[in-house]
């Protein structure tokens, strides 16, 4: 009897050690997927041009992005923001970025988007301080955006 519990209580411990493995290497595709995915580098980037820089260049005004942010935003820790896109004037968006001109880091979110989906972001972002947002869409290795002033009257980043 003594046996079987002790075979019980190795058999478990493998099972967890087993499990343990599978679960620490299923998170290993996804961790080398996301550094493939997320821009590290243009999210702790500290000035606007620098940001850009990152993502691949200075984008162009475009007026096929619809891009709503309130004109007035009573605290700056919860901003709305959404971008919708014209897919007649911009077909084939692989990804929607949202910037925030003053904040110590602009980049604020990246959204990637699935083939055959229609483009449109809801989000909420911190803002420091009064500034233009942006969002900008990447169609295929081309930079697009669309700019708004947004005015704060209580600071997100610590104000």
């Amino acid at each position: 009897m003594n046996h079987s519990i002790q075979s019980a209580g190795m058999a478990r411990r493998n099972f967890l050690r087993l499990g343990a493995f599978v679960a620490a290497t299923a998170m290993l595709p996804a961790k080398l997927l996301a550094a493939m995915v997320r821009p590290a580098d243009a999210f702790t980037a500290t000035g606007l041009d620098s940001t850009f820089a990152q993502i691949g260049g200075i984008p162009e005004l475009h007026d096929g992005i619809i891009f709503s942010t309130p004109d007035i935003a009573e605290n700056g820790a919860v901003v709305p923001v959404k971008v919708e896109i014209d897919g007649n004037k911009l077909p084939k968006v692989d990804k929607i970025y949202v910037m925030v001109e003053k904040n110590p880091n602009p980049l604020s979110a990246m959204f990637n988007v699935p083939a055959g989906t229609k483009p449109y972001v809801e989000t909420r972002v911190k803002v420091a301080q009064t500034c233009n947002l942006y969002a900008v869409v990447d169609v295929d290795g081309k930079l697009y955006m669309a700019a708004k002033e947004t005015k704060v009257t209580l600071g997100g980043c610590g104000g």
